[in-house]
């Protein structure tokens, strides 16, 4: 939607509401709603927002230990400023259309560092110089559950149900009963410009996956981000909830959020060189050595809680080792659509809860260094890559990848100083909160055994 279809749809009395939206540490749309006409008139350059927004926890909670804001320094204003290429209908509200901000420090009037959008917009820019383009597209797994929102949370947060009773795993029959819900999600989206594919049934009760089309690296954030959005909000009209938790009962699969990437010069993929062993071109190889070798460094950014950490277990595709392999499911990294023009690498690793800001830069970051390092790629693994001792294991905490993350060379030197201690203190609180929790499974199985 361009500046002036929103005019002339103000003027109809079609749109009267403009969400203005910046995208928090989790991955969350935060922001206002304005009128349209006010919009129209000024917002549209710019509004305003706490910079307390980039610096708290799920719950809205606003730990210590910030550099860049605090009680101490009084929580001052950051400036959101609309980018207008992202202005779009959001058909499942009504009269309203969305627009996605970048965050600008209020007094020196440059871009936020620490910003997930300008995280990511870094990497970008730092492979435009190289003439580079990066392409990339996430999967989006939920489940969907019989439940509202409002239902599970009076209930406590027991007894949930999934909205199906079996693994319905491409089950058309299955699928047909939820697409109450999913066929708006698909319908919306794609009037509200996010080029979804297609959805499906995934491998577990409930389970459901979305999938859409690839695009450059920012765009694909933002679709990940409006789609993640719109899933919560549709679903919870049509009376049910979903989650992202990567793992929300011990005996159920997890859920992923698996990362697609290639490099285009144009409109050429680089990663192909039809005449190489797997159409792998020596840029490539370098590219999948680098996420390899720095995938510890970068694994907060992929799993970002505690319970990110629970869907790490052999025999549920969900990997446990940073391994590259030919279209096998139980590795870190697995090369598609090799023997095409569009081969590419999907990194398995990250789950349903991921920023994919952050997660999408980190990826690029680790490729970057691995083509400025012209690092050799190994030869793919093959078999259960579960059962091998041999190849390294991912972080299985998040205290494990809280330290990787602190002492990473390479994302000091990609995100910045400062972008790294202030996600590294993230990661803490995370930590911290986790440790001074009861949690349900101490109290069953101490209250009266201990």
């Amino acid at each position: 939607m361009t500046f002036e279809d929103l005019k002339a749809l103000a003027e109809t009395g079609e749109i009267d509401t403009v969400l203005v939206c910046m995208v928090d540490m989790q991955g969350r749309l935060m922001g206002k709603r304005f009128h349209v006409s006010n919009f129209i008139e000024n917002a549209w350059k710019e509004t305003h927002c706490c910079n307390y927004l980039l610096a708290t926890d799920l719950e809205m909670a606003t730990p210590e230990g910030y550099k860049s804001t605090s009680w101490e320094s009084g929580y001052g204003d950051y400036v959101m400023k609309p980018d207008m290429h992202t202005l779009r209908p959001i058909p499942w509200l009504d009269g309203t259309t969305m627009v996605l901000c970048d965050i600008i420090d209020h007094h020196t009037h440059a871009a936020v560092p620490h910003s997930p959008r300008q995280v990511l917009k870094k990497q970008v820019a730092r492979l435009a110089e190289m003439g580079l383009t990066p392409m990339m597209a996430t999967e989006l797994e939920f489940f969907l559950f019989e439940n509202s929102f409002d239902d599970i949370r009076k209930g406590g947060f027991r007894d949930l149900a999934p909205i199906s009773g079996y693994n319905e795993d491409y089950n058309i029959l299955q699928t047909t009963r939820e697409e109450h819900v999913m066929r708006p999600i698909r319908n919306h989206l794609v009037r509200a410009g996010v080029p979804v594919e297609n959805s499906k049934g995934e491998a577990e009760t409930g389970q459901e996956e979305l999938n859409i089309r690839y695009a450059d690296a920012v765009a694909c954030a933002d679709n990940h981000t409006i789609a993640k959005h719109a899933v919560k909000e549709i679903a919870q009209q049509q009376g049910h909830a979903v989650t992202f938790m990567p793992k929300w009962r011990a005996d159920k699969v997890g859920s992923a959020a698996h990362i697609h990437q290639s490099l285009f010069k144009g409109g050429t993929n680089v990663f192909h060189d039809a005449d190489a062993p797997l159409t792998m071109s020596d840029l490539m190889k370098s590219y999948v050595a680098g996420l390899i070798k720095y995938a510890p460094d970068m694994t907060v950014f992929l799993a970002p809680y505690v319970n990110s950490y629970k869907r790490f277990l052999p025999g549920t595709f969900a990997p446990t080792k940073t391994a590259w392999s030919v279209d096998n499911r139980t590795a870190g990294y697995r090369l598609v659509g090799e023997g095409t023009k569009g081969v590419r690498i999907e990194c398995r690793i990250p789950g349903s809860d991921i920023n994919p800001y952050l997660a999408c830069a980190a990826q690029l970051a680790a490729g970057i260094k691995g083509m400025e390092e012209k690092l050799t790629l190994d030869d793919p693994v093959t078999g259960d890559v579960y059962n091998m001792k041999n190849i390294p294991e991912i972080p299985n905490t998040l205290r494990a990848a809280t330290e990787a993350l602190r002492g990473s060379t390479l994302l000091r030197e990609a995100m910045g100083e400062d972008v790294i201690d202030h996600y590294t203190r993230c990661a803490e609180v995370e930590q911290e909160m986790f440790d001074a929790a009861v949690t349900d499974w101490e109290i069953q199985r101490g209250f009266e055994r201990a």
